[in-house]
């Protein structure tokens, strides 16, 4: 496996980081103070800039005014925008408007790829991905009560789902329901394209996570669908293979966002590292001295260096021998890496005590949001006992002893 960084990605990720430290950062402690809607002329501005940089959706192909990145190459771009908590947001390769963009382009009819995919690209319109249920597993994607009855040439589709992450002000959600409910547990459901706002279709609220309801692209909502009707050429792919495209794009978008990791864990260091050398505890005596601190300094070094590599052998396998070849890695890199997340901001916010739960540093906010870093796309738990799974069955083990 090749771990180098071609000279061409190295030359993009550098004018990146200029980008977020000129550009966005600035704008960082703006949107932490008025929010995220009343700085959105702003960010409209700077993804015009990024668009005149030749920066804008590194993820897609160039046909569509992307780059054309492979998932090795594009790993290094979000890494660097991960510095910044709206980096990914305006270079237009954010979640899970990404994932549905690669959906769309893989598995979209023409007319959905004109309709909606094209406009997505050009960051015209936002998109949400509508799958986890309050009242189900999120953690067992077969198991949905969200049903997409077929009458005549159309779906009719209810349901309740929470933590659709961007509702607020989507343009449309695709949403996963059963359509199939005698079929085999993995051959149920259905993806089904659903336009925002449309009847049937009710934004019950942006839910409060700790303290922060959120608004715009930066919420997540709890929604419901009575009797929402929409064609049945809404639906992406075929019937009853809502399943299996859900873990396809899951498979990128867990590099995506393990990468993205890595950029605040990065930064979280640097900021942990600054404080440590600089804060005084006593006269002529910086917090540096102190053996815990230097502890954390270098398990944090050692713990960032080893899931980068770890992501990254990750996407290359995916790259060559594709996302199910790859499974076992990427369920590794989920857990690992999101631990790592969890540990490095923590010791960062706590080596600028009172100063980390401000925010005058972007640390609160990774604190409050990347916690669910363990949770989302699958609890860690969940993928580690299917890890664990695996690699016991090569030893005789099975479930069914």
């Amino acid at each position: 496996m090749e771990f180098s960084i071609p000279s061409e990605i190295q030359t993009l990720v550098q004018k990146v980081r200029r980008f977020l430290v000129d550009e966005i950062a600035p704008l960082e402690p703006i949107v932490a103070k008025n929010g995220f809607r009343a700085t959105l002329p702003e960010l409209g501005r700077l993804r015009g800039r990024a668009k005149e940089l030749g920066l804008f959706a590194p993820h897609l192909p160039r046909e569509l005014g992307g780059l054309g990145l492979r998932l090795t190459e594009f790993a290094h771009i979000s890494e660097a925008l991960g510095r910044s908590f709206l980096g990914h947001f305006v270079f237009n390769c954010q979640a899970p408007d990404a994932g549905n963009m690669e959906l769309l382009l893989l598995h979209g009819s023409e007319e959905q790829k004109r309709k909606w995919l094209e406009p997505l690209a050009r960051g015209d319109i936002r998109s949400c991905f509508a799958m986890t249920e309050p009242d189900r597993p999120g953690s067992n994607p077969t198991w949905l009560a969200t049903e997409a009855r077929a009458n005549g040439g159309d779906y009719v589709i209810d349901g309740h789902k929470w933590f659709t992450s961007g509702a607020d002000g989507a343009a449309f959600a695709i949403v996963m329901a059963v359509t199939n409910p005698d079929a085999s547990p993995h051959l149920r459901a259905s993806q089904i394209i659903v336009p925002l706002p449309h009847p049937g279709f009710e934004l019950v609220r942006n839910i409060s996570v700790m303290g922060h309801p959120g608004e715009d692209y930066e919420s997540h909502s709890e929604v419901r669908f009575a009797s929402c009707r929409v064609p049945q050429s809404n639906r992406i792919g075929e019937e009853g293979t809502g399943f299996v495209l859900a873990q396809e794009r899951l498979a990128a978008g867990r590099i995506h966002h393990c990468m993205r990791w890595m950029g605040i864990c990065e930064r979280s260091f640097e900021l942990m590292c600054e404080r440590a050398a600089t804060r005084l505890i006593a006269p002529g005596k910086p917090l540096a001295t102190r053996q815990t601190i230097q502890e954390w300094i270098a398990e944090s070094r050692a713990e960032i260096n080893a899931a980068r590599l770890m992501v990254l052998q990750a996407a290359w396998k995916i790259d060559h021998e594709g996302a199910y070849a790859a499974r076992e890695e990427i369920s590794l890199i989920k857990f690992y890496a999101a631990g790592v997340l969890s540990r490095v901001v923590d010791r960062a916010l706590q080596v600028h005590g009172a100063l980390g739960m401000t925010d005058d540093t972007p640390l609160a906010y990774w604190y409050r949001f990347e916690r669910a870093a363990r949770i989302y796309d699958g609890a860690d738990e969940v993928h580690k006992s299917a890890v664990a799974k695996r690699i016991l069955g090569q030893y005789g083990f099975s479930t069914k002893s």
